[in-house]
């Protein structure tokens, strides 16, 4: 096995080093820097919960009605089983490339490499739309507070919007640059307003919907939590893939692990703890919303086209007065914003350990003296979402929205892979316990065909123009032609690095057994 250069370097940059035991040490993050609650609120926080439910509640509905909360149920069942290959993997080879390098050394380095690429580029494209949902509800919420709605109509000026959206990607950029303690800090701030704004418009749509306030009010019913009630397997798979896609982001806590006490295990765990509080979360608040307004699609009711893409401005007057209705608007900043941020922590540490491991160039590799962040990806991460955002932007905004579209297409990817991933590392132990056949094998076996299944549905709707903002290439849905050429263009980018970097591609500097990271206290 090729030795890997990881020796200091001078300038205002260092890099880890191998210890004398043989052991690969951390690549120079800061370890130690946070635990179990502080990892679990990250996981939460790149989620962003409350924006996923405001863009995401109104589509379910019209897509299933009232079976929305079955379907919640259904899109965290493969999250789930993926989670707990995560868990088994990070317990093994703690690395802050969790998905690339677990993939490349269950699969050999060019899958892997693609594997690294799909998050990598999901995560951009999340980053861009985070940034834009960030800066609209900044102007909104500034025209909510000053009563003027020429301050809320800013938005709608193209250089004030994208002038806006560019300082608050440098902003967190700057953030995540300074290292996990100043994003924890924030992160607890915004994830409990988050929770808390939830529980409390929770509240006052359940008393709503007894008071028999609106005419669209629904009695709970227990048939609401049955998937097969759904009225048709295409309803179900459009808003399974909605599901999906609200719960996308929790890994972050794994690519934290070279930064969080006990490395083997809390992270792992974290990924749990914040797994079962966003279900938890999104059941609450889709049964009491539900029960206030109904999913009907006229008035106030959850799946009404011009509100559902945005549900909390459409109900947070009706529901928790014009006073307290402010909060919500507060919420759904504060959850882009704090997403906006932590998404930063698993592009950056993905690309530092690709460089680390020599399949991406060098120079990503380092990490700052003082912050011990991976600095110069955290920037190039940052510059990238600007850039995209800006020429997307001013391009088409049609563009901007089917690449959005796209972005479950990757999610998909890189998660299934990585559930085959564990299955396969851990071939050898599943006939050793039962436990090892559960949690290495079957859990994640079974979440990585079910997010294959969701991958093929999505590929084949992708087709038809109809998907996404309607737009179309030569008779081919744009959502198609950017989700595939996306792929595509990472095939493109791996082979000019395997041209620059033949040791990685021939399997001589990350292999099975390579051994796993001691961190550095």
């Amino acid at each position: 096995m090729t030795q890997l250069d990881v020796r200091p370097q001078a300038g205002d940059t260092v890099r880890g080093t191998a210890p004398a035991d043989g052991g690969v040490r951390g690549k120079g993050l800061g370890g130690n820097s946070v635990g179990l609650m502080g990892s679990a609120v990250i996981g939460i926080s790149t989620v962003a919960p409350v924006y996923c439910l405001t863009s995401t509640l109104g589509s379910t509905a019209g897509e299933v009605g009232v079976q929305m909360p079955a379907v919640f149920l259904a899109g965290f069942l493969p999250m789930l089983l993926v989670a707990f290959a995560y868990r088994e993997l990070n317990k093994a080879m703690p690395d802050c490339g969790t998905s690339f390098t677990w993939t490349v050394k269950a699969f050999g380095p060019r899958i892997g490499w693609m594997c690294g690429w799909g998050l990598v580029i999901a995560t951009i494209i999340v980053l861009s739309n985070l940034a834009g949902v960030a800066t609209s509800y900044f102007w909104l919420l500034a025209g909510e507070i000053t009563g003027n709605d020429s301050i809320a109509a800013l938005d709608d000026n193209k250089p004030v919007h994208i002038l806006t959206c560019l300082a608050l990607i440098a902003v967190a950029t700057a953030i995540s640059y300074r290292g996990m303690t100043a994003t924890k800090g924030i992160q607890y701030a915004l994830v409990g307003l988050q929770l808390v704004v939830l529980a409390l418009f929770v509240a006052m749509a359940v008393q709503k919907s007894r008071s028999g306030e609106f005419a669209s009010s629904l009695d709970f019913s227990w048939s609401w939590l049955n998937p097969f009630a759904v009225q048709s397997f295409a309803a179900f798979t459009a808003g399974l893939s909605l599901s999906i896609f609200m719960f996308w982001g929790w890994d972050a806590c794994l690519t934290a692990n070279e930064e969080t006490t006990g490395s083997a295990k809390t992270p792992g765990r974290a990924a749990l703890i914040a797994m079962v509080v966003l279900v938890g979360s999104y059941l609450a608040t889709g049964v009491a919303a539900q029960m206030a307004v109904g999913s009907g699609t006229t008035g106030l009711g959850l799946a009404n086209p011009g509100t559902s893409d945005n549900v909390f401005a459409a109900l947070a007057g009706p529901v928790m007065g014009p006073g307290l209705g402010i909060l919500l608007f507060v919420a759904v900043l504060a959850s882009a914003a704090a997403s906006l941020q932590t998404t930063f922590i698993p592009v950056a540490r993905t690309v530092l350990a690709m460089s680390t491991y020599e399949a991406l160039p060098a120079s990503y590799s380092r990490v700052h003296p003082r912050f011990r962040t991976p600095g110069r990806a955290t920037v190039t991460a940052g510059v990238a979402t600007g850039v995209f955002y800006t020429v997307m932007t001013l391009v088409s905004e049609h563009v901007l929205v089917d690449t959005i579209y796209a972005l479950g297409l990757m999610i998909c990817f890189y998660y299934a892979l990585t559930a085959f991933a564990c299955a396969w590392f851990f071939r050898a132990d599943l006939t050793r316990s039962f436990r090892d056949l559960v949690f290495k094998g079957l859990f994640p076996g079974v979440g990585g065909i079910l997010l294959t299944a969701v991958f093929g549905k999505t590929l084949y709707d992708m087709w038809d123009p109809v998907y996404g903002s309607g737009s179309s290439v030569f008779g081919v849905g744009s959502v198609f032609v950017i989700g595939v050429g996306l792929l595509l263009l990472g095939v493109v980018l791996m082979l000019v690095m395997q041209r620059r970097s033949p040791a990685f591609f021939r399997g001589e500097v990350l292999t099975k057994e390579t051994p796993a990271l001691v961190v550095e206290d």
